[in-house]
């Protein structure tokens, strides 16, 4: 009887930690501010996977030149968004308070590069055409630095 009650605990303590995650997800979606990362040329389409679209960012390459220099295989970047809401590598995150118009975007340094996640983007069957030719990631992000990625745009 006892392990029941204990099941049955950790089961609803599950639940309740899966839940409050995608009710702070949803909050990011909902209030967050949104920020396009430009898409860099890769191959665009998973024929294995389905309706999937396989990810690389411009900053990437951008944050791949100052990260090949120092001994750090991730952390933050720091970049700068437009009025047009475009997102540009200012720096990897080192002491120096945010500008208002910066946010902190997560990386990891691979061999051949810098990958920011998420660097995939699953859409509905029969949707490729409205995404075949996106130019930007669109992301929302919160004031902690948080982000998600919400679609895939042809334009700012």
């Amino acid at each position: 009887m006892m392990r029941l009650k204990i099941m049955i605990g950790l089961t609803v303590l599950v639940l309740i930690v899966l839940n409050y995650s995608i009710y702070q997800k949803e909050e990011i979606i909902d209030k967050g501010e949104t920020v396009l990362l430009e898409l860099a040329p890769v191959d665009p389409r998973s024929l294995i996977q389905g309706d999937y679209m396989r990810l690389r960012y411009a900053i990437e390459d951008d944050a791949f030149k100052t990260a090949s220099s120092v001994d750090i295989k991730s952390g933050y970047m720091v970049i700068s968004v437009n009025a047009q809401q475009i997102a540009s590598f200012v720096r990897l995150e080192d002491e120096t308070p945010l500008a208002d118009d910066e946010k902190r975007l997560y990386y990891h340094k691979t061999y051949g590069g810098v990958r920011i996640v998420p660097d995939s983007f699953f859409f509905q069957e029969g949707h490729a055409d409205k995404y075949q030719n996106a130019k930007y990631g669109v992301f929302k992000f919160d004031d902690s630095g948080n982000h998600i990625l919400t679609d895939l745009a042809d334009q700012p």
